[in-house]
């Protein structure tokens, strides 16, 4: 079973408030993005395994998202070992969110799979254990979300007929260094209202951006450099480092962006 695991982008994130078991609750919209890695699960003889290619994944398996994914399902469902490949392709800690959409959807490829009598709502509770974004891999449409962006509820913007330029420039940014510079506070517009309005621009920001642009500003020149190519709307997405374009007709990424992880397309679905 080969499978397609996507990004995501954040249009407006707003942190709202430091929670108490020391996570921070937070109003934003994903949107999923045809940047995608490549997931193979096949049925194995002995134990789980895994492999990959692509961009250097490091750590321990014991870490990896795709094996907790499979750990958690078995505890409660009979499967026989897997073995589980992944090309990776999407920056990781990139803000995209591919880590937490690798586990989604090695989720939704087991209970396939296997045949397990699971449908996608049964499968977030497993979600929320791998990652706060996780559960929103499982629906593959655009979203509102709350708490710590694992209260979920489907919005009826769309990028459908848009062009997007996604670009990582390798500027690492650690979640703590994200949080450090951010003050919770309420969010200065209603979302899921600014959301289906036409002028994002004005209306709809990133927290993250006024704390992490000081200390990187090759950030906000690129995001500056994404209105000067014709964007309608450009941002950071999540903690960073991405910054994406959106635009209504298609673009050339400048030569001078050699260096960067470049990634850009129409989006065809809603």
């Amino acid at each position: 079973m080969v499978l397609f695991p996507h990004a995501k982008i954040n249009i407006g994130l707003y942190i709202t408030k430091k929670r108490k078991d020391g996570f921070h609750d937070l109003e934003t919209c994903f949107f999923p993005v045809p940047w995608t890695d490549v997931l193979e699960i096949t049925p194995s003889e002995g134990e789980f395994t895994f492999s990959s290619s692509g961009l250097e994944i490091a750590g321990v398996i014991e870490d990896n998202l795709c094996y907790k994914a499979y750990e958690l399902l078995r505890k409660d469902h009979q499967m026989p070992p897997v073995h589980i490949h992944l090309h990776k392709i999407i920056p990781m800690g990139a803000g995209l969110g591919g880590g937490s959409s690798d586990a989604a959807f090695t989720l939704m490829g087991l209970r396939d799979l296997f045949q397990l009598p699971l449908t996608n709502e049964d499968l977030q509770p497993y979600a929320a254990k791998l990652g706060s974004d996780c559960a929103f891999f499982l629906s593959n449409q655009a979203a509102f979300g709350k708490g710590k962006g694992d209260k979920l509820s489907p919005i009826e913007a769309s990028l459908k007929g848009k062009f997007l330029v996604l670009l990582y420039p390798a500027v690492g940014i650690s979640t703590a260094e994200a949080y450090a510079g951010v003050t919770p506070a309420k969010a200065p517009v209603d979302l899921r209202k600014a959301i289906l309005k036409a002028d994002w621009k004005e209306a709809i920001s990133n927290d993250f951006e006024k704390s992490i642009f000081p200390h990187y500003p090759v950030l906000a020149s690129l995001k500056e450099e994404m209105y000067t190519l014709g964007a309608s709307y450009a941002a950071m997405s999540g903690s960073g480092s991405t910054i994406f374009g959106i635009f209504d007709k298609k673009i050339d990424p400048p030569a001078r962006w050699a260096d960067y992880t470049v990634w850009s397309g129409w989006v065809e679905k809603d």
